[in-house]
């Protein structure tokens, strides 16, 4: 069974957005908007991993956290706007596993729920498979056919998201949530740019491109 995960922030377009990136991953997910409602979905759920924002309308992220520690034996990420190091040792110290600060890539969050629940949830690593493509997670090491290919961390992110979507069209703005985080606002071609990066280096040697382009929608990794 997939893990469950609890996302507990007040924000609903952050709220809804964790709800279905996690979802898209596999994972079975439930959400709380203050600590109160944390609290007691977590008592009755016994989530696997809590995603808690410190910023929250009632009880503050740091005393959920000291709460959940005490109350259950859920894996803890914090979130929070302040990239202060007193606060990232506050929240570690009240017993969070690990600490993410906003804005965030949603792909490195995702990176991060994986690497907690390895702690809890073994399991052997999948290579992702398309055609005459393959990505292996922990090695990071990608092959066309039997060259293998390099990759910038930010190239392997977003192949690796197109490889866990085969077929499937993938929105501009999903793109963009997933790889650059929701909030981004550097340069509008950004996606376009990194596009053609991975297409010149998965068709260097003439190779049948697979990363489509769908006009005014997004892209798609077919054959």
């Amino acid at each position: 069974m997939q893990a469950l995960i609890l996302v507990v922030d007040d924000d609903h377009k952050i709220t809804s957005l964790l709800q279905r990136t996690l979802a898209y991953a596999g994972y079975r997910v439930h959400a709380a908007r203050n600590g109160a409602e944390a609290l007691e979905v977590a008592a009755a759920t016994k989530p696997d991993l809590v995603i808690l924002d410190i910023m929250l309308p009632d009880i503050d992220g740091f005393e959920v956290c000291r709460r959940l520690r005490a109350e259950t034996d859920a894996l803890i990420l914090m979130l929070t706007a302040r990239d202060e190091v007193s606060d990232r040792i506050r929240g570690l110290d009240s017993g969070a596993d690990d600490y993410l600060v906003k804005p965030f890539a949603l792909e490195e969050l995702l990176a991060r729920v994986r690497a907690l629940l390895r702690r809890r949830l073994p399991e052997i690593s999948r290579v992702l498979a398309f055609a005459d493509l393959r990505l292996d997670p922990a090695t990071r090491e990608v092959k066309r056919g039997e060259r293998p290919i390099e990759l910038t961390n930010k190239e392997f992110e977003l192949l690796a998201l197109f490889m866990h979507n085969p077929r499937r069209v993938l929105t501009r703005q999903e793109i963009m949530d997933r790889i650059w985080g929701y909030d981004y606002s550097g340069e509008s071609n950004v996606l376009e740019v990194y596009i053609g990066y991975l297409r010149a280096k998965l068709e260097a040697e003439g190779e049948k491109r697979l990363i489509h382009t769908v006009r005014s929608v997004g892209y798609v990794l077919r054959e």
